[in-house]
């Protein structure tokens, strides 16, 4: 099968993720969107990222009863921080019936050849990538990069957090599921 892989700290997941999810298994021939929560991304502090259990959690709840798109804690059992090089070798092994691609933000391409492996990531996955405001998509030589129209929302999950600790509604940002748990467990106050 061919699946997509949605790196992300999805602190918290919100519904420009998903709908830049769902538009990818309608438009291209993924035919699921893994959502991959990273414990800890090597380029960002982890000062006031919620637990991961917490944050997968968010993310299963958010994708309840969509067969197209998945959750996974993968990154939980490999080293820290996650390289993004070391998880697909893993998933290769574990998952050898599965072809993998990358889906990233143009603002993500623009960072790419910093990543651990660079080189072994631009030649061995194609990469679907959404345009985001202010960041065109750069030609990398030896890469398979397929563009993407994805309808964008301007929601930033360190927007969502600050409405949240100053006591103001995130609806409509979020699924409902999911500003509920955030507001039963009282996360990011």
């Amino acid at each position: 099968m061919d699946i997509g892989l949605y790196f992300g700290s999805f602190n918290p997941i919100h519904h420009g993720h998903l709908i830049i999810a769902n538009h990818v298994v309608n438009t291209t021939d993924l035919k699921q969107v893994w959502f991959v929560v990273s414990p800890q991304n090597p380029f960002k502090t982890p000062g006031n990222l919620l637990n991961e259990y917490h944050r997968l959690h968010l993310v299963n709840i958010a994708i309840e009863g969509e067969n197209a798109l998945r959750a996974q804690d993968i990154e939980f059992h490999l080293p820290r921080p996650s390289y993004t090089s070391d998880t697909l070798t893993y998933l290769n092994e574990k998952y050898p019936q599965h072809r993998f691609s990358l889906l990233m933000g143009s603002d993500s391409l623009e960072n790419l050849l910093k990543w651990k492996n660079a080189d072994f990531i631009i030649k061995s996955y194609p990469i679907y990538v959404y345009i985001r405001p202010g960041f065109s998509v750069m030609p990398i030589p030896g890469a398979t990069i397929h563009q993407l129209e994805a309808p964008l929302l301007q929601i930033s999950a360190t927007h969502i957090r600050e409405l949240v600790r100053t006591g103001k509604s995130i609806r409509y940002l979020v699924p409902d599921a999911v500003m509920l748990e955030i507001q039963r467990n009282h996360y990011y106050r």
